[in-house]
């Protein structure tokens, strides 16, 4: 994962039953942050429905929230945010813009979870 930037583009990972997906993400990022500083990636931006991993709704907010304390950009989507109602419920991450994502995809290489 080392010089990555994770997009998260959905609440869940996966199509299917939304339980599960919700679940396969928690999972995905329970693993990544027991990672050596060094292999995380550099940010994870959420957009779209991937916003809501960074309310107390999604369990994933947990492990995102960990991530930020090892020194990952956990980043939301103003537009998105906006579009759902929900800055006054995010409990990681900070609000950032297209321009950013911009900025880290032509430096990193971009993984996308959907």
């Amino acid at each position: 994962m080392k010089n990555k930037v994770i997009l998260l583009a959905s609440d869940q990972f996966g199509k299917g039953e939304k339980e599960l997906g919700e679940g396969v993400l928690e999972t995905f990022f329970t693993i990544l942050k027991q990672k050596e500083r060094e292999e995380l990636p550099v940010a994870v931006f959420c957009m779209n429905s991937g916003v809501f991993t960074l309310t107390d709704r999604s369990l994933v907010s947990l492990q995102l929230k960990e991530l930020e304390e090892k020194g990952v950009d956990v980043l939301a989507c103003k537009t998105c945010v906006d579009y759902y109602e929900i800055e006054d419920q995010l409990v990681t991450g900070k609000i950032s813009g297209m321009p950013q994502f911009i900025e880290l995809a032509s430096k990193y290489e971009v993984l996308t979870l959907s």
